[in-house]
């Protein structure tokens, strides 16, 4: 198989995973790694610059949009939907376990839900805290 064509199956890999997780670093990576297959396309023996290049283009575009984000998210008019859940109702989907994940629907959307204590399916639950695709939620009753 040409390197070109892993390349681009090492960026489509990337790109999904960037779908899956919403972080944008992904993302970064599989440019990088699209670069590297132009770079093999052109230079099919060049491995090593294959690898510069793509290395180069995810870290420069990491470093200089990290501030570009920071601005956007500090801008008047930016809602992020993460930190309007917090302290939210929701209603368990899937039964939270010890150890285990489960579905919470808050609003009208849902969420893969964790927490300290297990609970059933059909309760009520507030968010405590967000990270980039999991909620934390306690029980509802637990508050009052």
């Amino acid at each position: 198989m040409d390197a070109w064509a892993i390349w681009l199956i090492i960026a489509g890999i990337l790109l999904i995973c960037e779908m899956l997780s919403l972080t944008f670093y992904l993302l970064w990576l599989s440019i990088g790694a699209l670069v590297g297959a132009a770079v093999a396309f052109v230079a099919p023996e060049a491995y090593f610059w294959q690898v510069v290049a793509g290395c180069l283009v995810a870290v420069v575009l990491t470093v200089f949009t990290k501030p570009l984000v920071r601005k956007y998210r500090g801008s008047k008019g930016f809602r992020d939907i993460g930190t309007e859940l917090i302290g939210k109702q929701g209603v368990v989907v899937e039964p939270i376990e010890e150890g285990k994940n489960g579905i919470v629907k808050v609003g009208g959307d849902t969420w893969t839900a964790t927490s300290a204590a297990p609970i059933g399916k059909d309760e009520l639950v507030r968010v405590l805290k967000r990270s980039s695709t999991i909620i934390e939620v306690e029980r509802w009753e637990d508050i009052y």
